[in-house]
């Protein structure tokens, strides 16, 4: 095999670095953008368990009380792991929700009523790159009177990949 010339150097340099000039940013978007399933994921989770905790409960009762933003103090640009105890409000139990793994956001359930019906919010709150600017994710859900409670169809959300 002979050796290449300066020139076939150079022109395979050139291309490899156009290859990686636009597939880099390309990888570093999708993946800084994955992160946020675990966000929409858990709210996702949150919102099915609080409608299936609705079943068969008067209207008054249709959805457990809020629980705070737990873990209490978003995580900044890692993952963290929660020690023993962080998902133990009764809210998060009566949903079936914690994070058993290192997750990157943390989430809130937030109740409410008046006459004509009650509500859920499911937020999710990251701070992916550990800036102090924070994703938001929110999805809410409903209960009417003589209704079922329902998953409203959209999703809020600011600052996805912050």
């Amino acid at each position: 095999m002979r050796p290449m010339s300066p020139v076939q150097l150079a022109s395979a340099i050139c291309v490899g670095g156009i290859v990686l000039a636009s597939s880099v940013p390309t990888f570093l978007r999708n993946l800084h953008g994955s992160r946020f399933v675990e966000a929409t994921d858990g709210i996702a989770q949150i919102a099915e368990n609080a409608v299936s905790y609705s079943q068969d409960k008067e209207l008054a009762q249709a959805f457990p009380p809020s629980a705070p933003l737990t873990p209490a103090e978003v995580p900044h640009g890692v993952a963290v792991t929660d020690p023993p105890g962080t998902w133990d409000h009764p809210t998060w139990k009566a949903l079936g929700f914690s994070q058993e793994h290192a997750h990157r956001f943390s989430f809130a359930f937030d109740s409410a009523n008046d006459p004509s019906r009650f509500w859920f919010t499911a937020r999710a709150h990251g701070d992916l790159n550990g800036d102090g600017i924070t994703s938001s994710f929110e999805l809410t859900g409903e209960r009417r009177p003589g209704q079922p409670a329902v998953v409203l169809p959209e999703m809020y959300v600011h600052r996805e990949v912050e």
